[in-house]
């Protein structure tokens, strides 16, 4: 279930916000990621301290909450909408430059298998799948070549 409208919108309104002000919290963090944020500013430079970087990632996250809570909201709106296992994997195979992309069939039938044997799996499992199966296949026909 999606958070409803006034939630989605006052967590938008929050960080669309330009008030200056700031509150002072605190948190219990692991050490070795204290540590390791503290190494990225230092060394690599990625934020002026630990805390802005730590207020960054916040707001990147959040951010990213929000998004996915409306696509969520939309597909329950639109369940004919959401993207089947077999389109993600499309997608990623297009994506990762594949020559898979180019045999949806195939990948379309290694989802249904894949879904049907595992049914968390991602779409990586999907072209694994794929790619197995055309693997198979091409040593079987160089077996039947060289008989």
């Amino acid at each position: 279930m999606s958070p409803d409208n006034d939630v989605i919108d006052r967590i938008n309104a929050l960080l669309d916000s330009t008030d200056p002000e700031t509150v002072n919290t605190s948190m219990r963090i692991p050490k070795p990621l204290r540590e390791a944020a503290a190494l990225a500013v230092s060394e690599l430079g990625v934020a002026p301290s630990a805390t802005v970087l730590a207020a960054n990632a916040l707001r990147t996250l959040l951010e990213i909450v929000v998004r996915e809570a409306v696509l969520e909201r939309h597909f329950e709106a639109n369940p004919e909408l959401r993207p089947t296992l077999a389109d993600l994997a499309i997608a990623a195979a297009e994506l990762d430059g594949s020559p898979l992309a180019q045999q949806p069939e195939l990948i379309d039938r290694a989802a249904a298998e894949v879904q049907r044997r595992h049914p968390g799996a991602d779409p990586e499992d999907v072209l694994l799948w794929a790619e197995a199966v055309e693997s198979c296949k091409a040593n079987e026909t160089a077996e039947k070549g060289a008989a």
